[in-house]
């Protein structure tokens, strides 16, 4: 498992022109980091560091380690705000963790067998995903980087359920918790289009000749 190792600085100064500043001339992100028993505490990354570190998908469900001058303090990453139209990233949000306590966050998906899967390889199907992430809560410890879907036996018409995923130990789902009525469809093979209509072509092509056979025996008894 990669560990996440951030250095950053304490900063005084709010508002959007501190932060314009910040980004143009020190090549720095503005960010907050909050929870826990302190106080939520303003700081800035450099740029270059962390969208370098948002390039690793296990960046987004781990816990990192954020080094605020000699204050050392275990975080995840919450949100980050992107320009919508450069490779600039505009703020990030980070809250603190504490070994006792649960957290909530979002852990990627990870699709497998799809090559595999009886719907597609047997019986022709596509494979469609209905989400690629999931909320779930557990105490850091347990945190997993991903969760894998796994697709082999899966047929056409199937759905799978946030309940038919294998949950490590100590892992519990979010929407589950609220009950089986938020229990969301994950993944499903379906039919290709057209399929329907190539049956019944394919169908109607046979019964002619089939129709021309009774024909002819009829013919013979005569």
């Amino acid at each position: 498992m990669v560990d996440f190792i951030l250095n950053a600085k304490s900063r005084s100064e709010a508002g959007k022109g501190a932060s314009r500043r910040l980004r143009r001339l020190a090549g720095e992100v503005p960010a907050i980091v909050y929870g826990g028993e302190k106080e939520p505490e303003k700081i800035s990354l450099a740029h270059n560091e962390l969208s370098h570190a948002l390039d690793n998908e296990a960046f987004y469900s781990h816990i990192l380690t954020l080094n605020v001058g000699n204050d050392r303090q275990e975080v995840i990453l919450k949100d980050v705000q992107r320009h919508p139209a450069k490779a600039v990233i505009l703020h990030v949000d980070f809250l603190r963790v504490s070994k006792t306590q649960k957290l909530t966050t979002k852990v990627p998906l990870h699709f497998v067998n799809e090559e595999s899967c009886v719907g597609v390889k047997m019986e022709g199907g596509l494979i469609s995903h209905s989400m690629t992430e999931l909320e779930i809560q557990c105490l850091p410890a347990d945190l997993p980087e991903y969760l894998e879907v796994d697709m082999a036996e899966v047929t056409v018409g199937q759905i799978l359920h946030i309940s038919d995923l294998q949950l490590p130990s100590g892992v519990e789902s979010v929407a589950l918790s609220h009950g089986e009525d938020h229990d969301l469809p994950v993944a499903t093979v379906n039919k290709k289009k057209g399929s329907d209509e190539l049956e019944e072509e394919e169908l109607s092509a046979e019964a002619p000749a089939g129709e021309a056979g009774k024909e002819e025996g009829g013919g013979d008894e005569e």
